[in-house]
C-alpha cells in the first residue's frame, strides 16, 4: 500500500492520534484518517501509479468530507444538530422491517394456484389495461434465392389452423431465422425490432394484416399475425399472471402483518405488559 503524506488542519484542542490503528494519512482539526482506513481501498495487483491516484481520491475524498460536516456543525443550531429522535426512529424501522420480513420469509404462504389468478382477474379486469400493443406472431426469415420459398407462403399464409409443426420442422433446415410464438404475447415493438415492418399507425396496420410478406434484399420476411390486442384495451389473462401473482402474494402479506400486529397487541393487553395513563 502506497500512502499519502499527512495533511493537517491545526486545531488548537485536537485530540491525539491512535497509535493503535497506524500511521496517520491525513487530519481535519482532531479528527484522523489511519493506515488502517485504507483496507481495501486498493484491489490486488493494482499498479502503482494507479494505487497512488486511488489512495489519493480516497483521502481527498475523506477530507472534504469531514471538512463539510464541520462547516455544517458550526452553522446548525443545537436543535437541528440533534439527530437521536431520528435516528432511534431509523434504528426500529430497520429493526421492525427485518423481523417482519424474516416471519414473512418463514410462515407466509406464498403458493397462488391458477384458479386463484383467474378468480382475481375475472373479479378486477378493469385494472389490466394495456400501455401497449401486443401480437401473436409467427415469422420466418429466408434467403430470397430459397427453393422453399413457396412452401413457407403456403404454411404461413393458409387459413387457421397454422401448421407451426411443420414450419417448425421446415424452419429447421432451411429458414435464416424464425420465431414461432403463435402462443405467447409479445410486444409488437418488440416485433418490430426482428423484423422490418414500416407502419406510422400500428393500430391500423394491426387491424388490417395477418399475413405479411417483405423483400428486404438479401432476405425474404414472411409474418404471420395470429390475434393482436391494441393498447388501452384489457390486457390478456396470460400476460398478467406474473402480476397478479404478486399483487395476490402483497395482500397476503399485508393481511398476515396485521394479524400479527393485532395479536402482538391483544396478547400484551391480556398481559397487561403496558398501561395507558390519563391525560
Amino acid at each position: 500500500m502506497i500512502f499519502l503524506a499527512a495533511i493537517v488542519l491545526v486545531h488548537s484542542c485536537d485530540a491525539p492520534a491512535d497509535a493503535r490503528k497506524g500511521s496517520v494519512v491525513a487530519k481535519v482539526y482532531d479528527q484522523y484518517l489511519y493506515s488502517s482506513d485504507l483496507d481495501g481501498v486498493v484491489p490486488k495487483e493494482t499498479p502503482a501509479i494507479d494505487s497512488q491516484m486511488l489512495v489519493r481520491s480516497y483521502v481527498d475524498g475523506w477530507i472534504r468530507k469531514k471538512l463539510l460536516i464541520r462547516q455544517a456543525e458550526k452553522n446548525l443550531t443545537s436543535e437541528q444538530r440533534d439527530f437521536s429522535a431520528k435516528l432511534e426512529d431509523y434504528r426500529n424501522s430497520l429493526i421492525t422491517y427485518a423481523y417482519e420480513s424474516e416471519l414473512v420469509k418463514q410462515k407466509l404462504d406464498t403458493i397462488v394456484t391458477d384458479t386463484e389468478i383467474s378468480s382475481y382477474y375475472m373479479l378486477n379486469k378493469a385494472s389490466f389495461e394495456l400501455k401497449y400493443n401486443i401480437v401473436k406472431v409467427i415469422y420466418v426469415v429466408l434467403n430470397e434465392d430459397s427453393k422453399e420459398l413457396r412452401r413457407f407462403k403456403n404454411l404461413l399464409s393458409a387459413s387457421d389452423p397454422v401448421n407451426t409443426t411443420a414450419i417448425d420442422l421446415l424452419a429447421k433446415q432451411h429458414a435464416v431465422s424464425y420465431y414461432i410464438g403463435d402462443e405467447t404475447w409479445v410486444r409488437f415493438d418488440d416485433l418490430l425490432q426482428s423484423v422490418p415492418i414500416e407502419t406510422f399507425n400500428q393500430e391500423l396496420f394491426l387491424k388490417n394484416n395477418s399475413y405479411v410478406e417483405i423483400n428486404d434484399k438479401p432476405f425474404v420476411y414472411l409474418i404471420r399475425i395470429k390475434d393482436y390486442k391494441i393498447s388501452e384495451s384489457i390486457s390478456p389473462l396470460e400476460v398478467e399472471v406474473d402480476n397478479i401473482r404478486n399483487i395476490i402474494i402483497n395482500k397476503r402479506k399485508q393481511t398476515f402483518l396485521r394479524s400479527m400486529h393485532e395479536e402482538l397487541y391483544n396478547n400484551a393487553l391480556k398481559e397487561r405488559v403496558f398501561e395507558i395513563y390519563q391525560q
